[in-house]
Order: structure tokens, then C-alpha cells, then sequence
């Protein structure tokens, strides 16, 4: 399905500081509901049949997503928006999963916690489909 473009690497984009990248993750309304119990400040650990976290590079892929696969499965979509520590980003191969600007990182299920230890701020909701 996606391959390994070692090419492309995250870049800071509208970063809150020049040390953070953002990434976005379309979510349905139950991930969504962990996301908020969880304070916005991390991601839910995987289903035994997920065993990877797709962030994604760009909101437009995001926002595919949210609106033509989740709210098809899920009633409605979400796209959220939330910044990672840079440097530890280096550690993960950005996949492109199709056209040129469908890309997105594969993070192990084990290594959601650490993840989430490094994102900075909050996890926001930047739009809404349904």
C-alpha cells in the first residue's frame, strides 16, 4: 500500500517554535472521545488490529480522510492538528501512500506512549465533517 520515500521529511510548519513540526490525524467521533479524555494532550493506544499510528503530513490529506472515509464509517469526521518535538520525529521514514503529497508517518503501536511524550501543546480540532 504505502512505500518508504526517505526523500521528504517532516518541516516545521506554522509551528508555535522553529523546534516543533506539525502533524495532522484525521479521527472519528470514538477516537476522538479518547482524545479528550486523555486532556488533548495525547493519542489512545492502538486496537490489537492496529498496530500502527498514521499522523499525516498536510492537512489536505487529513482532511480527505476525515470527510470521505470517516464520516462514511463513522457517522462524522474530524481533522485534528497537534505539534511533535522535531528532532524526535528523525527517528520515523516519511511514507508516501499514494500521489506526491500523501504522506505520513508509521508509528509502532508500542511506541505511541513515547510518542505522546513528545508532543508539544495541545491536540486541536481544526474541522468538522458529518
Amino acid at each position: 500500500m504505502s512505500t518508504t520515500n526517505p526523500t521528504p521529511r517532516p518541516t516545521p510548519t506554522s509551528t508555535p517554535n522553529a523546534n516543533t513540526t506539525t502533524l495532522w490525524r484525521p479521527a472519528g467521533p470514538v477516537e476522538l472521545d479518547l482524545v479528550r479524555a486523555l486532556d488533548w494532550r495525547a493519542w489512545p493506544p492502538r486496537l490489537p488490529e492496529q498496530p500502527i499510528f498514521y499522523p499525516v503530513l498536510n492537512e489536505d490529506y487529513a482532511i480527505r480522510i476525515a470527510r470521505d472515509w470517516n464520516v462514511k464509517h463513522d457517522g462524522a469526521g474530524f481533522v485534528t492538528r497537534f505539534e511533535v518535538d522535531t528532532a524526535f520525529l528523525a527517528r520515523y521514514p516519511v511514507r508516501q501512500a499514494g500521489g506526491e503529497t500523501i504522506l505520513e508517518l508509521w508509528v509502532p503501536a508500542e511506541e505511541l506512549d513515547e510518542f505522546n511524550a513528545h508532543i508539544v501543546g495541545r491536540i486541536e480540532v481544526v474541522r468538522e465533517y458529518r
